[in-house]
């Protein structure tokens, strides 16, 4: 008896456990029944949000969707400005699912992979289109971000054009229709909406030339740097010049002042000299007439003469006799 009670107590316990299931934060839940979504009464996918929840065990199985803003990274790309000009463009794309039923039916069951490569297609479209609109001046100084803003609107929003891309999501959204009978609430079959998908951001990270435009302007800016590189030097070269040629115009002014105060000083040096010397000579000639002799003596004796003819008794040796007789003559 004890063995049947235990056989049925462990598959109620596996039915249970079967039975419940947990939606983790950030994640949503649809139930498969036979292999098809699980609906309400309005034909709509029952969506199960965070928490404990429960199936019919070994019949329903359980497909989890990230509620999560999703980040989706695109490769640099080629486009085309107004004034067709290439630029290279480097961008990612922040979204989210909005509707999971819709992104579910619309994406093949939930494909991420399937979403991004519609809305990849979708982005470049759109930004091919908006950057088409401007010049390179006009994309470069967007400091407001109105390029994205409008390209993030169009995504979400649709536009009167039809891409490929559009073509594609249209091809989704009309699979989502069939499959609800009409129950989901009408949505611009154009947009990222149609698939369940909300477009949150959009962001330029980087915008450079073609190399070979690259190469070309770079030359060009040094050819014009050292241009302006050389009028520089010129100029300071010239005005190094000037500056010398200053210089030594004060140099030579300065000199020639000094030169000529010396010798004015020199002059009036020598007048006041002849001045005294005249004064002292008028009180006594024969000071006067010594000093002279002395004069005379130091020019001939500095003449490196070895030999003079001269009568010893000349006037010219006066002074070198006795003084008694010299102060006699």
């Amino acid at each position: 008896m004890r063995k049947p009670i235990v056989f049925i107590l462990v598959l109620v316990l596996m039915a249970l456990y079967a039975s419940v299931f947990v939606v983790q934060e950030g994640q949503r839940g649809i139930v498969m029944r036979f292999g098809k979504v699980l609906r309400d009464d309005e034909n709509k996918p029952v969506i199960y949000v965070p928490g404990l929840q429960f199936k019919v065990p070994f019949i329903d199985t359980v497909k989890m969707l990230d509620a999560r803003i999703q980040t989706m990274e695109n490769q640099a790309d080629r486009f085309i400005t107004s004034e067709q000009k290439d630029l290279i463009v480097d961008s990612y794309i922040k979204w989210r699912i909005s509707d999971f039923s819709r992104y579910y039916l619309a994406t093949g069951g939930g494909d991420i992979s399937q979403a991004e490569v519609l809305l990849k297609r979708k982005f470049s479209d759109r930004l091919r289109s908006e950057i088409g609109r401007l010049d390179v001046r006009g994309i470069v100084t967007d400091s407001r971000g109105r390029l994205m803003l409008d390209v993030r609107d169009a995504l979400n929003t649709g536009t009167g054009e039809t891409t490929e891309a559009d073509s594609a999501i249209a091809s989704a959204a009309a699979r989502v229709e069939q499959e609800t009978k009409g129950a989901q609430p009408h949505i611009n079959p154009n947009s990222m909406a149609a698939l369940g998908i909300e477009v949150i951001d959009v962001r330029i990270k980087q915008i450079n030339l073609p190399t070979e435009v690259s190469d070309a302007i770079f030359a060009r800016m040094r050819a014009e740097r050292e241009a302006v590189a050389r009028r520089h030097r010129s100029q300071g070269q010239e005005q190094a010049e000037k500056l010398k040629a200053a210089a030594d115009y004060l140099v030579t002014r300065t000199l020639a002042e000094a030169e000529r105060e010396a010798l004015i000083m020199r002059g009036e040096g020598d007048a006041e000299a002849a001045k005294l010397f005249a004064n002292a000579f008028s009180e006594d000639p024969n000071f006067y007439a010594f000093i002279r002799s002395l004069r005379a003596y130091e020019a001939s004796f500095n003449d490196n003469q070895d030999v003079m003819v001269l009568s010893p008794d000349s006037d010219f040796f006066r002074y070198m006799r006795s003084p008694a007789t010299s102060l006699a003559r």
